[in-house]
């Protein structure tokens, strides 16, 4: 079984005009953290998870998808 963290915060970033700086700096992390997060190739703490949800005004399942592929 194959289980992952899907997210969709570059399509909200983007639909919000904020850069990945911008973000960045909101949640304190860097730049770099957004980049990987976005990639897919770093899930965040539930923490940074919430901050990042709450930076946009979304529930955290709406950031944040658990998949899992049998």
């Amino acid at each position: 079984m194959k289980e992952y963290v899907q997210n969709n915060v570059s399509q909200l970033r983007k639909q919000n005009n904020v850069t990945q700086e911008e973000l960045a700096k909101e949640v304190n992390v860097s730049r770099q953290t957004i980049v990987a997060i976005e990639k897919g190739n770093y899930i965040p703490s539930l923490l940074l998870g919430i901050k990042i949800a709450r930076f946009f005004k979304k529930q955290i399942e709406d950031v944040f998808m658990y998949k899992y592929e049998k």
